[in-house]
């Protein structure tokens, strides 16, 4: 591995608070880094359109991330959302399931993305997979613990024979830690980026200004961003 593919990443990037936040902390990390998104027919597909101006946005607020910001990717997987009864993939009202697990569970899906993660990574010539997964703070997804993580990364390593390195940054902190972190990362201004131009709702709403940004306010991102935010803002 050359010393220009260790010293690289690729973020899986969706747009949202999570993901954006994880771009920041590999920026500041990584001499070159390059973004990865998903359009998978997701119910809140608003999301991949905030991806340029959230680039943009930190390549403007720190002059070293700009030189490190290389290339954006968008994957189409329709297939994921075909065969995924989910009210992240069809318009269905959010409930838990009998599982346990919401309706927003998208079976496979991390899985799913970060193989094809590794793939790019595989061809681009990159050693680091930044994903914004997180069992703290979180909706009970399986494909978010830090087990999964874990396995999947010795799977694509055997599988592909690299040493890739799946980086969780947010897999321990809740999201008012996560807004803190963007804190430490840029200030004021990275905050007030994340806050404005990031999407996290599931209904895929931008219509509604709240103090943490836009969404519904009501569906189990949004109480999330909401009760983070709250808690971080009361800390400072």
């Amino acid at each position: 591995m050359t010393a220009a593919a260790a010293d690289s990443a690729l973020v899986l990037f969706s747009g949202g608070q999570d993901s954006a936040t994880c771009l920041a902390w590999a920026l500041d990390r990584f001499a070159h880094v390059e973004t990865l998104g998903f359009d998978y027919g997701q119910r809140h597909a608003v999301e991949l359109s905030c991806r340029d101006t959230l680039r943009r946005g930190m390549a403007s607020l720190n002059p070293e991330w700009a030189g490190r910001l290389g290339e954006d990717h968008t994957l189409a997987v329709p297939t994921l959302g075909a065969i995924s009864q989910t009210a992240l993939t069809r318009e269905v009202e959010i409930t838990m399931g009998e599982e346990g697990l919401p309706n927003t569970f998208v079976p496979g899906r991390n899985l799913l993305f970060l193989t094809f993660a590794a793939a790019l990574a595989y061809r681009r010539g990159i050693r680091h997979l930044v994903t914004g997964v997180c069992e703290t703070d979180y909706s009970g997804y399986p494909d978010c613990r830090d087990d999964t993580i874990k396995a999947l990364q010795v799977a694509l390593n055997l599988g592909m024979e690299r040493r890739f390195v799946l980086h969780t940054p947010l897999m321990w902190i809740d999201k008012a830690a996560t807004w803190q972190l963007a804190q430490d990362l840029g200030g004021d201004a990275l905050v007030a980026l994340i806050r404005d131009e990031s999407h996290s709702c599931y209904l895929g709403l931008r219509d509604t200004r709240h103090d943490w940004g836009y969404g519904c306010g009501r569906c189990p991102a949004c109480d999330l961003r909401a009760k983070g935010f709250a808690h971080y803002a009361a800390g400072r």
